[in-house]
């Protein structure tokens, strides 16, 4: 497996060990998942507001930076037997989960946890266009973020 982690803004420097901390969270939802995590790669792109946007735009056709997209991989067809498949890409933009984390009255590191985890899940599938599915995909969150050890986001 890999999980392949790109930090292309400065404003992730206030994370700290951002890049390990993407990477235990994208490892704990793959066991989560019981799947085998040598046999996918993910893809995690730490970017701004800006580029967030604009891959927002040009995906989905939709003008504003959201705090974390998922990208499920389309299906990679016959692989060579020792090859992992790509599971899919997530982007997360640094200011909108600065501002995020702010407002939440949360620490960055565990918002950012928080949302890396949301984003694995939606390359799983994991929705919440409905009450059921997001209750669904909640307590999916909550039990992966247990395992590395921050609180139920959705606890008053």
């Amino acid at each position: 497996m890999a999980v392949l982690i790109d930090v292309d803004d400065t404003g992730w420097r206030r994370v700290d060990d951002v890049e390990m901390l993407a990477e235990r969270a994208v490892i704990a939802t793959l066991e989560h998942q019981g799947c085998d995590r040598d046999s996918v790669d993910v893809s995690v792109l730490l970017t701004g507001d800006d580029e967030a946007a604009r891959i927002n735009a040009a995906w989905r056709n939709k003008s504003y930076a959201p705090n974390v997209l998922s990208f499920p991989a389309a299906n990679a067809g016959e692989l060579p037997g020792d090859a992992s498949r790509p599971l899919g890409d997530i982007v997360l933009a640094a200011g909108v989960v600065a501002r995020e984390a702010l407002e939440q009255k949360k620490p960055m590191d565990r918002h950012l946890s928080h949302l890396i985890v949301h984003g694995v899940l939606h390359l799983f599938g994991y929705d919440h266009a409905n009450d059921a599915d997001a209750d669904r995909m909640e307590r999916a969150e909550a039990a992966v973020l247990r395992v590395i050890g921050f609180p139920d986001p959705y606890d008053a």
